[in-house]
Protein backbone atom coordinates (compact mmCIF):
# COMPACT_ATOMS: atom_id res chain seq x y z
CA UNK A 1 0.00 0.00 0.00
CA UNK A 2 1.63 3.54 -0.98
CA UNK A 3 2.09 6.24 1.55
CA UNK A 4 -0.49 8.43 0.12
CA UNK A 5 -3.32 5.85 0.47
CA UNK A 6 -4.37 6.77 3.70
CA UNK A 7 -3.69 10.17 5.84
CA UNK A 8 -0.97 10.36 8.46
CA UNK A 9 -2.17 13.59 10.00
CA UNK A 10 -4.58 12.41 12.08
CA UNK A 11 -2.85 9.11 13.24
CA UNK A 12 0.18 11.97 14.18
CA UNK A 13 -2.45 14.00 16.23
CA UNK A 14 -3.63 10.98 18.29
CA UNK A 15 -0.77 9.32 18.81
CA UNK A 16 1.99 12.28 19.15
CA UNK A 17 4.38 11.22 17.45
CA UNK A 18 5.71 12.27 13.70
CA UNK A 19 5.27 10.09 10.82
CA UNK A 20 8.94 8.93 10.70
CA UNK A 21 9.23 7.67 14.10
CA UNK A 22 5.66 5.94 13.67
CA UNK A 23 6.97 4.14 10.78
CA UNK A 24 10.19 2.98 12.27
CA UNK A 25 7.83 1.32 14.94
CA UNK A 26 5.92 -0.35 12.67
CA UNK A 27 9.19 -1.79 10.61
CA UNK A 28 10.69 -2.68 13.85
CA UNK A 29 7.86 -4.98 14.88
CA UNK A 30 7.28 -6.10 11.00
CA UNK A 31 11.05 -7.37 11.01
CA UNK A 32 10.53 -8.75 14.77
CA UNK A 33 7.90 -10.86 13.15
CA UNK A 34 9.90 -11.84 10.27
CA UNK A 35 7.46 -10.23 7.70
CA UNK A 36 8.84 -8.61 4.97
CA UNK A 37 9.47 -4.58 4.32
CA UNK A 38 5.50 -3.75 2.86
CA UNK A 39 3.80 -5.13 5.83
CA UNK A 40 5.22 -2.05 8.15
CA UNK A 41 3.17 -0.14 5.46
CA UNK A 42 0.40 -2.35 5.65
CA UNK A 43 0.07 -2.38 10.02
CA UNK A 44 0.52 1.68 9.58
CA UNK A 45 -2.76 1.63 7.40
CA UNK A 46 -4.56 -0.90 9.89
CA UNK A 47 -3.34 1.58 12.62
CA UNK A 48 -4.63 4.71 10.93
CA UNK A 49 -7.61 2.73 10.43
CA UNK A 50 -10.09 3.26 12.87
CA UNK A 51 -12.60 0.98 12.37
CA UNK A 52 -10.21 -2.02 12.63
CA UNK A 53 -9.71 -1.20 16.02
CA UNK A 54 -10.81 -4.81 17.56
CA UNK A 55 -12.89 -4.73 20.93
CA UNK A 56 -10.64 -6.50 23.66
CA UNK A 57 -12.43 -8.16 26.90
CA UNK A 58 -9.64 -9.09 29.55
CA UNK A 59 -10.28 -11.57 32.19
CA UNK A 60 -7.92 -11.99 35.05
CA UNK A 61 -8.08 -15.24 37.04
CA UNK A 62 -5.47 -16.68 39.71
CA UNK A 63 -2.50 -14.27 39.14
CA UNK A 64 -0.35 -11.31 40.57
CA UNK A 65 -1.20 -9.06 37.59
CA UNK A 66 2.52 -8.94 36.92
CA UNK A 67 1.58 -8.87 33.26
CA UNK A 68 -0.80 -6.19 33.49
CA UNK A 69 1.79 -3.95 35.27
CA UNK A 70 4.35 -4.52 32.58
CA UNK A 71 1.97 -3.19 30.16
CA UNK A 72 1.61 -0.49 31.76
CA UNK A 73 5.47 0.29 31.56
CA UNK A 74 5.52 -0.53 27.81
CA UNK A 75 6.59 2.34 25.59
CA UNK A 76 6.51 0.02 22.83
CA UNK A 77 3.76 1.98 22.02
CA UNK A 78 2.64 3.04 25.49
CA UNK A 79 -0.29 1.79 27.13
CA UNK A 80 -2.10 4.71 26.14
CA UNK A 81 -1.58 4.44 22.88
CA UNK A 82 -2.30 0.74 22.86
CA UNK A 83 -5.55 1.35 24.07
CA UNK A 84 -6.56 4.53 22.40
CA UNK A 85 -5.02 3.74 18.84
CA UNK A 86 -4.23 0.15 18.72
CA UNK A 87 -7.47 -1.47 20.38
CA UNK A 88 -10.51 -0.82 21.79
CA UNK A 89 -10.22 -1.74 25.85
CA UNK A 90 -13.72 -2.76 26.58
CA UNK A 91 -13.57 -4.63 29.73
CA UNK A 92 -10.29 -4.92 32.33
CA UNK A 93 -10.70 -5.66 35.86
CA UNK A 94 -7.40 -3.94 36.72
CA UNK A 95 -8.04 -0.96 34.47
CA UNK A 96 -11.27 -0.05 34.48
CA UNK A 97 -12.85 3.59 35.74
CA UNK A 98 -15.68 1.85 36.77
CA UNK A 99 -17.06 -0.96 39.17
CA UNK A 100 -19.45 -3.90 39.98
CA UNK A 101 -22.26 -3.71 37.59
CA UNK A 102 -22.15 -1.41 35.83
CA UNK A 103 -18.79 -2.77 34.51
CA UNK A 104 -19.96 -6.29 34.21
CA UNK A 105 -23.09 -5.08 32.18
CA UNK A 106 -20.46 -3.18 29.74
CA UNK A 107 -18.74 -6.57 29.39
CA UNK A 108 -21.90 -8.31 28.63
CA UNK A 109 -23.04 -5.90 26.37
CA UNK A 110 -19.15 -5.47 24.09
CA UNK A 111 -19.55 -9.27 24.05
CA UNK A 112 -22.90 -9.35 22.58
CA UNK A 113 -22.37 -6.62 19.84
CA UNK A 114 -19.18 -7.87 18.60
CA UNK A 115 -19.97 -11.60 18.72
CA UNK A 116 -17.12 -12.86 16.26
CA UNK A 117 -15.02 -9.77 16.19
CA UNK A 118 -13.28 -9.10 19.77
CA UNK A 119 -10.39 -10.68 21.36
CA UNK A 120 -10.45 -12.28 24.30
CA UNK A 121 -7.62 -12.00 26.27
CA UNK A 122 -7.19 -14.33 29.59
CA UNK A 123 -4.46 -13.54 32.37
CA UNK A 124 -4.04 -15.79 34.82
CA UNK A 125 -4.84 -19.62 36.11
CA UNK A 126 -8.27 -21.04 35.68
CA UNK A 127 -8.94 -23.29 38.93
CA UNK A 128 -11.04 -26.13 37.52
CA UNK A 129 -11.52 -28.45 41.14
CA UNK A 130 -14.95 -28.08 42.68
CA UNK A 131 -16.18 -26.67 39.48
CA UNK A 132 -14.01 -23.77 40.13
CA UNK A 133 -15.24 -22.18 43.21
CA UNK A 134 -11.67 -21.12 44.12
CA UNK A 135 -11.28 -18.11 41.93
CA UNK A 136 -14.87 -15.79 41.38
CA UNK A 137 -15.49 -12.76 39.85
CA UNK A 138 -19.45 -10.99 40.15
CA UNK A 139 -20.24 -13.79 41.41
CA UNK A 140 -19.15 -16.32 38.76
CA UNK A 141 -16.53 -18.31 38.85
CA UNK A 142 -13.78 -17.60 36.57
CA UNK A 143 -13.98 -21.13 35.11
CA UNK A 144 -17.66 -20.06 33.13
CA UNK A 145 -16.92 -16.70 32.86
CA UNK A 146 -14.05 -18.21 30.58
CA UNK A 147 -15.95 -20.44 28.79
CA UNK A 148 -18.79 -17.46 28.13
CA UNK A 149 -16.08 -15.08 26.90
CA UNK A 150 -14.06 -17.52 24.49
CA UNK A 151 -17.51 -18.92 22.54
CA UNK A 152 -17.46 -16.15 20.84
CA UNK A 153 -14.16 -14.49 20.42
CA UNK A 154 -12.58 -14.01 17.35
CA UNK A 155 -9.23 -14.87 18.83
CA UNK A 156 -7.64 -15.73 22.45
CA UNK A 157 -4.86 -15.17 23.66
CA UNK A 158 -3.17 -16.29 26.83
CA UNK A 159 -0.78 -13.36 28.45
CA UNK A 160 1.44 -14.21 31.30
CA UNK A 161 2.75 -18.10 32.22
CA UNK A 162 -0.13 -18.94 34.67
CA UNK A 163 -2.82 -18.38 31.82
CA UNK A 164 -0.45 -20.16 29.38
CA UNK A 165 0.09 -23.28 31.42
CA UNK A 166 -0.93 -22.50 34.90
CA UNK A 167 2.23 -21.25 36.29
CA UNK A 168 2.80 -21.03 40.17
CA UNK A 169 -0.56 -22.17 40.99
CA UNK A 170 -0.06 -25.14 38.91
CA UNK A 171 2.97 -26.40 40.39
CA UNK A 172 2.15 -29.37 43.17
CA UNK A 173 0.33 -30.01 44.69
CA UNK A 174 -1.95 -27.51 43.15
CA UNK A 175 -4.53 -27.87 45.37
CA UNK A 176 -7.20 -25.44 43.37
CA UNK A 177 -6.81 -27.08 39.87
CA UNK A 178 -5.40 -24.60 38.27
CA UNK A 179 -4.76 -25.13 34.39
CA UNK A 180 -3.96 -22.46 31.66
CA UNK A 181 -6.66 -21.44 28.89
CA UNK A 182 -5.41 -24.00 26.19
CA UNK A 183 -6.18 -27.12 28.99
CA UNK A 184 -9.61 -25.19 29.83
CA UNK A 185 -10.20 -24.20 26.48
CA UNK A 186 -9.82 -27.64 24.24
CA UNK A 187 -10.77 -27.60 20.89
CA UNK A 188 -10.28 -23.86 20.64
CA UNK A 189 -6.77 -22.48 19.25
CA UNK A 190 -5.56 -20.27 21.70
CA UNK A 191 -2.12 -17.98 21.51
CA UNK A 192 0.21 -17.84 24.58
CA UNK A 193 2.27 -15.63 25.90
CA UNK A 194 4.33 -17.17 28.26
CA UNK A 195 6.64 -15.14 30.81
CA UNK A 196 6.99 -14.04 34.60
CA UNK A 197 6.23 -11.30 33.54
CA UNK A 198 6.16 -12.02 29.58
CA UNK A 199 7.94 -9.18 27.86
CA UNK A 200 4.79 -6.65 26.35
CA UNK A 201 6.52 -6.12 23.03
CA UNK A 202 5.69 -9.83 22.39
CA UNK A 203 2.03 -9.35 23.58
CA UNK A 204 1.80 -5.76 21.53
CA UNK A 205 3.53 -7.13 18.64
CA UNK A 206 0.73 -10.05 18.16
CA UNK A 207 -1.53 -7.78 18.60
CA UNK A 208 -0.64 -5.60 15.82
CA UNK A 209 -0.66 -8.55 13.78
CA UNK A 210 -3.61 -9.23 14.72
CA UNK A 211 -4.93 -5.90 13.95
CA UNK A 212 -3.52 -5.77 10.98
CA UNK A 213 -3.97 -8.75 9.14
CA UNK A 214 -7.11 -10.03 11.03
CA UNK A 215 -5.99 -12.83 12.09
CA UNK A 216 -2.77 -14.51 14.54
CA UNK A 217 0.69 -15.00 13.40
CA UNK A 218 1.95 -18.37 13.13
CA UNK A 219 2.69 -20.18 16.47
CA UNK A 220 3.83 -23.27 17.88
CA UNK A 221 2.54 -26.70 18.69
CA UNK A 222 2.17 -25.18 22.44
CA UNK A 223 0.56 -22.05 21.62
CA UNK A 224 3.41 -19.62 21.41
CA UNK A 225 4.13 -17.07 18.00
CA UNK A 226 7.13 -18.55 16.51
CA UNK A 227 8.53 -15.10 15.96
CA UNK A 228 9.24 -14.23 19.47
CA UNK A 229 9.55 -17.93 20.80
CA UNK A 230 11.28 -19.68 18.09
CA UNK A 231 14.84 -19.72 19.11
CA UNK A 232 16.02 -20.66 23.09
CA UNK A 233 17.56 -18.09 25.30
CA UNK A 234 20.92 -19.79 25.13
CA UNK A 235 20.99 -19.74 21.22
CA UNK A 236 21.53 -15.58 21.16
CA UNK A 237 22.70 -15.48 24.99
CA UNK A 238 25.62 -13.38 25.09
CA UNK A 239 27.71 -15.25 27.25
CA UNK A 240 27.12 -18.57 24.88
CA UNK A 241 30.76 -18.20 24.11
CA UNK A 242 31.61 -18.65 27.40
CA UNK A 243 29.40 -21.75 27.18
CA UNK A 244 31.21 -23.12 24.03
CA UNK A 245 34.63 -22.48 25.32
CA UNK A 246 34.10 -24.23 28.46
CA UNK A 247 34.02 -21.16 31.18
CA UNK A 248 31.51 -21.26 33.76
CA UNK A 249 31.02 -19.19 36.69
CA UNK A 250 30.76 -22.21 39.31
CA UNK A 251 29.47 -19.80 42.66
CA UNK A 252 28.10 -16.36 43.11
CA UNK A 253 30.51 -13.57 43.40
CA UNK A 254 33.51 -15.73 42.09
CA UNK A 255 35.89 -15.03 39.07
CA UNK A 256 33.85 -16.68 36.59
CA UNK A 257 30.74 -14.58 37.92
CA UNK A 258 32.45 -11.23 38.30
CA UNK A 259 33.77 -11.66 34.60
CA UNK A 260 30.45 -13.03 32.81
CA UNK A 261 31.16 -16.30 32.22
CA UNK A 262 28.30 -18.54 31.61
CA UNK A 263 25.80 -19.09 34.13
CA UNK A 264 25.33 -22.88 33.34
CA UNK A 265 26.66 -24.55 36.08
CA UNK A 266 24.41 -22.08 38.52
CA UNK A 267 21.35 -23.64 36.98
CA UNK A 268 20.72 -20.94 33.91
CA UNK A 269 17.69 -22.63 32.78
CA UNK A 270 18.05 -20.62 29.26
CA UNK A 271 19.28 -23.99 27.09
CA UNK A 272 16.20 -25.35 27.27
CA UNK A 273 13.67 -22.40 27.71
CA UNK A 274 12.47 -20.53 24.44
CA UNK A 275 12.10 -16.93 24.37
CA UNK A 276 13.75 -13.91 23.18
CA UNK A 277 14.69 -12.01 25.92
CA UNK A 278 18.62 -11.67 25.06
CA UNK A 279 17.38 -10.53 21.48
CA UNK A 280 14.78 -7.81 22.82
CA UNK A 281 15.09 -5.21 25.78
CA UNK A 282 12.44 -5.15 28.06
CA UNK A 283 10.54 -2.23 27.72
CA UNK A 284 13.66 -0.18 26.28
CA UNK A 285 15.37 -0.57 29.81
CA UNK A 286 19.29 -0.47 28.69
CA UNK A 287 21.84 -2.38 30.34
CA UNK A 288 20.26 -5.78 29.87
CA UNK A 289 18.20 -5.44 32.60
CA UNK A 290 16.97 -9.02 32.69
CA UNK A 291 17.71 -12.12 35.02
CA UNK A 292 21.06 -13.02 32.83
CA UNK A 293 21.79 -9.80 32.18
CA UNK A 294 22.17 -8.72 36.17
CA UNK A 295 24.36 -11.97 36.88
CA UNK A 296 21.56 -14.52 37.58
CA UNK A 297 20.54 -17.70 35.94
CA UNK A 298 17.20 -17.65 34.03
CA UNK A 299 14.84 -19.81 35.56
CA UNK A 300 12.42 -20.82 32.43
CA UNK A 301 9.73 -18.69 33.60
CA UNK A 302 8.23 -19.28 29.95
CA UNK A 303 8.57 -22.72 29.58
CA UNK A 304 6.20 -25.20 31.24
CA UNK A 305 7.99 -28.16 33.23
CA UNK A 306 11.15 -25.79 34.09
CA UNK A 307 9.53 -22.41 35.12
CA UNK A 308 7.93 -23.31 38.74
CA UNK A 309 9.09 -26.98 39.11
CA UNK A 310 12.73 -27.10 38.59
CA UNK A 311 15.06 -26.86 41.71
CA UNK A 312 16.04 -23.11 40.33
CA UNK A 313 20.03 -24.10 40.59
CA UNK A 314 19.04 -27.73 39.39
CA UNK A 315 20.99 -28.24 36.04
CA UNK A 316 19.17 -27.68 32.57
CA UNK A 317 18.64 -30.19 30.07
CA UNK A 318 20.75 -28.90 27.09
CA UNK A 319 18.46 -29.18 23.64
CA UNK A 320 21.41 -28.35 21.73
CA UNK A 321 24.95 -29.49 22.17
CA UNK A 322 26.45 -30.10 25.65
CA UNK A 323 28.90 -28.20 27.34
CA UNK A 324 32.40 -29.52 26.55
CA UNK A 325 33.75 -30.67 29.26
CA UNK A 326 36.21 -32.74 27.57
CA UNK A 327 37.86 -29.63 27.25
CA UNK A 328 41.00 -29.35 29.25
CA UNK A 329 41.13 -26.17 31.70
CA UNK A 330 41.14 -22.59 30.47
CA UNK A 331 44.80 -22.04 31.92
CA UNK A 332 45.76 -25.09 30.39
CA UNK A 333 44.42 -23.87 26.51
CA UNK A 334 45.82 -20.26 27.31
CA UNK A 335 49.58 -22.25 28.15
CA UNK A 336 49.81 -24.40 24.91
CA UNK A 337 47.57 -22.49 22.15
CA UNK A 338 48.63 -18.85 23.85
CA UNK A 339 44.87 -18.07 22.89
CA UNK A 340 43.49 -15.18 24.48
CA UNK A 341 40.60 -15.33 26.53
CA UNK A 342 38.44 -13.48 24.04
CA UNK A 343 39.90 -15.08 21.43
CA UNK A 344 38.79 -18.43 23.05
CA UNK A 345 35.59 -16.57 23.38
CA UNK A 346 34.96 -16.10 19.89
CA UNK A 347 36.24 -19.23 18.75
CA UNK A 348 33.83 -20.67 20.99
CA UNK A 349 31.15 -18.59 19.18
CA UNK A 350 32.16 -19.64 15.63
CA UNK A 351 31.99 -23.37 16.52
CA UNK A 352 28.60 -22.85 17.90
CA UNK A 353 27.34 -21.13 15.02
CA UNK A 354 28.41 -24.00 12.91
CA UNK A 355 26.47 -26.32 15.07
CA UNK A 356 23.75 -24.69 15.25
CA UNK A 357 23.42 -23.75 11.43
CA UNK A 358 24.32 -27.77 11.31
CA UNK A 359 21.43 -28.67 13.32
CA UNK A 360 18.99 -25.95 11.91
CA UNK A 361 20.36 -27.19 8.06
CA UNK A 362 19.20 -31.01 9.29
CA UNK A 363 15.95 -29.79 10.61
CA UNK A 364 14.84 -28.45 7.17
CA UNK A 365 15.60 -31.21 5.34
CA UNK A 366 13.89 -33.73 7.84
CA UNK A 367 10.75 -31.15 7.15
CA UNK A 368 10.93 -31.25 3.37
CA UNK A 369 11.48 -35.13 3.31
CA UNK A 370 8.24 -35.25 5.70
CA UNK A 371 6.48 -33.06 2.66
CA UNK A 372 7.50 -35.48 -0.01
CA UNK A 373 6.68 -38.40 2.00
Amino acid sequence: MAENEFDFSGLEKRLSVSRRTFLKFCAGVAASLGLPGHAAMAMAAAVADPKKRPPVIWLHGQECTGPTEALLRSEQPSLEHLILDLISLDYHQTLDSGAGHQVEEIKKKSMQENKGKYLLVIEGAIPVKDDGIYCKIAGETMLDLTHEAAEHAAAIVAYGSCASWGGVQAASPNPTGAQGAPQVLKGKTVVTIPGCPPNPANFIGTVLYFVTYGKLPPIDEYGRPKWAYGRLVHENCYRRPHFDAGRFATEFGDEGHRKGWCLYKLGCKGPETYNNCPSLEYNNVGGNVWPIGVGHPCFGCSEQGVGFEKPMFSLSRVLTHAPPNMFPEIESREDVSGMSTTAAALTGAAVGAVVGATAMAAKKLNEKEGDQD
